[in-house]
């Protein structure tokens, strides 16, 4: 029966066959090892585990389809077991004040030719701004400038909200920007952004007030070009309440108007600790931390579950199409991943990345992550802080 098989009838019956189940035809003969080997094959298994995945990460004559899987699909177990074999720690110093922001600025790209970079910034209250190759460990200092492309000047300026503290954010499609005053009874505004970028004279921004009382925490759903999620009091002030709105422009007679639109809206619980950080996961997961537990909830208010694997307050919160990563006080990192396969994605808890010593250390403040990396600020009880990085190790071909 074998021996009967030409390569296009191969090809064909290997085509709807899993990785595991190619790689063992690859044993039984010279022919059929070459024919499991096809581009098209893996290209495929590709495209029909990570719908994200481009042809522009396939850099000629350094990687194959099949190194691609292969590799991609290792890095993913490490990163869900976290045994400590499968990644590297490291502890990073250079400041010599607190660390106030972290971000990456290298992309966020799967790449497994040796050329991967996790690129990490870091501005510090001594007055300097970092950028460290967390896989090499090396750091370039300069000066932060914030500069408007590509004329270089302000295109506008508009007052808010005047002599308060501002809360900013933008939505996935980089229409619209939610801005908030802190610690003030007046309702958050939502602008247009392409009436800041390119103003009419006389005309202020296009841009709406949204109808609730004492924003605290807002944040986009990812899974949406302008889905936007309020945590606000209600009218009395008595209990907390999560609204969902749906933010459309539309141009009517040579005008734009913002049309507003309320999805949902729900109560917390009183027994639930007030909230103080909300992510979104997808557009119907809403993450939510209290002091030191991490609840799960959908838009609509359905509670799906909550997790204590903290000791003390959880202080930052990262959210992926992959995984929650958290950081809390009692100088831990906690790695969830994401179930995708039900309708609304379920969320299993795996395992803790852990700092450095209390002796010297008050806690992690800010933890962010990517592909290949996670990294958080370790505040130290001196007032400085570190950076630790924990580099997961990457099959190359």
């Amino acid at each position: 029966m074998v021996s009967q098989l030409g390569v296009d009838e191969l090809l064909h019956v290997f085509s709807f066959l899993e990785a595991r189940d190619l790689l063992q035809a690859a044993q039984v003969n010279t022919v059929w090892n070459e024919v499991s080997k096809t581009k098209e094959l893996w290209r495929q298994l590709c495209l029909r585990r990570w719908s994200s995945c481009r042809a522009s990460q396939m850099v000629p004559g350094t990687q194959t389809w099949k190194q691609y899987y292969l590799s991609r699909s290792e890095l993913e177990f490490r990163v869900e077991s976290g045994r400590p074999e499968d990644f590297v720690c490291k502890a990073i110093a250079g400041h010599t004040g607190q660390i106030d922001q972290l971000a990456y600025v290298s992309t966020n790209e799967y790449r497994f030719d040796g050329r991967e970079k996790s690129v990490v910034c870091t501005v510090s209250a001594d007055c300097t701004v970092r950028a460290w190759d967390l896989h090499e460990v090396v750091c370039a200092e300069g000066n932060l400038r914030t500069l408007m492309v590509p004329q270089l000047k302000v295109v506008s300026k508009v007052t808010t909200f005047p002599h308060a503290s501002l809360g900013f954010s933008g939505s996935p499609d980089g229409q619209w920007v939610y801005v908030f005053p802190q610690h003030l009874d007046l309702g958050p505004q939502v602008f247009y952004i392409q009436s800041l970028l390119d103003p009419l004279e006389d005309e202020p921004p296009v841009s709406t007030i949204l109808p609730v009382n004492l924003a605290s925490r807002a944040c986009w759903a990812p899974g949406e070009a302008a889905r936007l999620i309020v945590m606000h009091r209600n009218s009395d002030c008595t209990q907390m309440i999560v609204t969902t709105f749906e933010l459309k422009a539309e141009k009517c007679r040579g005008r734009t108007n913002t049309l507003v639109q309320q999805m949902v809206s729900f109560p917390l619980p009183d027994t639930l600790m007030p909230p103080h950080l909300m992510q979104s996961h997808s557009s119907q997961v809403i993450l939510l931390a209290c002091g030191s537990k991490l609840v799960l909830f959908t838009i609509y208010g359905r509670h799906l579950t909550t997790f204590q694997d903290h000791q003390r307050s959880i202080t930052s919160l990262w959210v992926d199409a992959n995984r929650v990563i958290t950081s809390s006080l009692d100088l831990s990192l906690r790695i969830y991943m994401w179930n995708k396969e039900n309708k609304i994605p379920a969320l299993k808890s795996c395992y803790h990345l852990l700092g450095g010593s209390h002796r010297w250390a008050s806690g992690f403040i800010h933890v962010k992550s990517d592909s290949t990396s996670i990294v958080a600020v370790e505040a130290r009880s001196i007032g400085t802080s570190i950076l630790r990085s924990y580099c997961f190790k990457v099959r190359h071909n």
